[in-house]
């Protein structure tokens, strides 16, 4: 196996699994009015922050992850093509 394509599926879920974990816990510390629930101020300025970052680094997995997956089909692309062309001779 690739490591291209080891590399982009690590990332994408990875990076996927990050913010529906981030996402999930924001939805259950909701409260049936839609406000969220903290028990301190420190608290909610800490997890907020913690959760904009960890999105931010979500976002920049899946674009690795992505890219990756972009090289690796540009070079399965590359092993193709001389096999083609040797058949044509």
């Amino acid at each position: 196996m690739n490591p291209a394509l080891v590399l982009s599926i690590l990332a994408l879920l990875s990076g996927l699994g990050l913010r529906y974990w981030i996402n999930r816990r924001k939805f259950y510390r909701r409260s049936p009015i839609g406000a969220e629930g903290f028990s301190s101020y420190e608290k909610s300025v800490i997890i907020t922050f913690l959760e904009r970052t960890g999105k931010w680094i979500a976002y920049i997995l899946i674009i690795f992850g992505l890219l990756f997956y972009w090289s690796y089909s540009r070079q399965k692309k590359e092993k193709e093509v001389p096999i083609e062309m040797q058949n044509l001779k």
